[in-house]
């Protein structure tokens, strides 16, 4: 059965969408983790909804600086709970 994802996740998908072609391609490649940063943003979206998807986004971002080496960084799965079984 298919995931469905609240219209919150699907507009803050829409946007990364949007800036992978609207603004990615100006300002070249510059991520330093695979998968990169807009990956990473909609499989956490899409993983672990709209706000824990945001967050998670939100700290990998913090980490894209020139300081940090970069490396495979993965979404961590989601916990799941008796009531999700």
């Amino acid at each position: 059965m298919a995931k469905t994802f609240s219209p919150f996740a699907w507009i803050a998908i829409g946007i990364v969408y949007l800036y992978r072609v609207g603004i990615s391609p100006f300002i070249g490649p510059r991520c330093r983790f695979t998968p990169t940063c807009s990956e990473y943003a909609i499989l956490a979206l899409k993983s672990h909804g709209f706000v824990k998807g945001c967050w998670l986004s939100g700290k990998r971002l913090l980490k894209c600086h020139p300081l940090n080496d970069g490396g495979y960084d993965p979404v961590p799965p989601k916990n799941t709970t008796n009531r999700d079984k």
